[in-house]
């Protein structure tokens, strides 16, 4: 039986469609979700995946086709037609790409736009602008570049719960992290559950750079600047902080956890922790005394 060009066309059409849709959307590839950051990355991730599934499809297919199609009979030794192009052919398949990019560039702008990547703790910025215009303006023009800050994620000032700031050190090659709150120092990250987190990070020595690939977020963190990142947790459990810039020959060792608590779970690591703490300085102060 004999299907027409165009009925094979649209089956086909469909078939590539559904299998992309799919697949951009089950692929697997990425870790488990583990905040309100991680959908939207998620989304443009899933996207791109689709686009690339329904274009591997495309031209693989042509390749399978053609070689099936075109080969070469037994005993022909002819050369093949004199092909010189197809104009429309190259406008549509470099039309094509030109409009995906466009709307990735479009989409990604928007991920980053709502994450907070266009407005890093506008607050902490507008607070310092407002304290430095009293300054000469030689002086503003001398300010060093060391004072402003960098950042990913929306200010968190406008939440109803009010978010938990950690000073974070890095340093080669560990991460410290010192709760203002409690007084509180630990080599780990520890934070509630659906609590907006605001983390204070400078670097002490080399660059580095603080990623939770479950959290789908990364920020850079230089000596001399300050550098901060928001993100609200919404899954418990222990997750890796890793840090993404090479910064020295054991680079790949710089690597902890969060763990994200219950906020019952929390208040007791905070309580027990303290207590080890105070009990620890003490035996120092009295060391010290002898």
């Amino acid at each position: 039986m004999n299907i027409p060009s165009n009925i094979l066309t649209l089956i086909l059409g469909v078939a590539l469609t559904l299998i992309s849709l799919w697949y951009g959307q089950n692929h697997g590839l990425m870790p488990v979700a583990a905040s309100q950051e991680a959908s939207e990355v998620d989304g443009l991730f899933n996207l791109m995946m689709t686009i690339a599934t329904g274009l591997f499809l495309i031209v693989e297919g042509a390749i399978v086709y053609s070689v099936i199609k075109f080969r070469r009979k037994e005993g022909d030794l002819t050369d093949g037609p004199p092909i010189e192009g197809n104009v429309p052919l190259e406008i549509l398949w470099t039309a094509i790409p030109t409009v995906i990019v466009f709307i990735l560039a479009i989409y990604s702008f928007e991920v980053y736009n709502t994450m907070g990547g266009l407005d890093p703790m506008a607050s902490h910025d507008h607070q310092q602008m407002m304290a430095e215009e009293t300054m000469e303006s030689s002086q503003l023009l001398a300010m060093d570049n060391s004072r402003l800050a960098l950042g990913l994620g929306q200010s968190p000032e406008g939440e109803q719960t009010p978010p938990l700031e950690v000073n974070v050190n890095g340093i080669q090659y560990a991460w410290i992290f010192n709760y203002p709150e409690t007084g509180t120092v630990s080599g780990e990250l520890h934070v509630p559950v659906d609590r907006p987190v605001k983390l204070n990070m400078t670097a002490g020595d080399v660059l580095h750079a603080f990623w939770l690939p479950e959290f789908r977020i990364k920020q850079d963190v230089i000596p001399g600047r300050e550098s901060l990142l928001t993100f609200t947790p919404t899954r418990t459990g222990q997750y890796p902080v890793i840090c993404a810039e090479l910064c020295g020959a054991y680079h790949g060792g710089m690597k902890t956890t969060i763990t994200v608590h219950s906020t019952e779970d929390y208040q007791q690591w905070i309580q027990d922790n303290t207590f080890a703490q105070v009990e620890t300085d003490g035996d120092v102060a009295l060391i010290g005394d002898r």
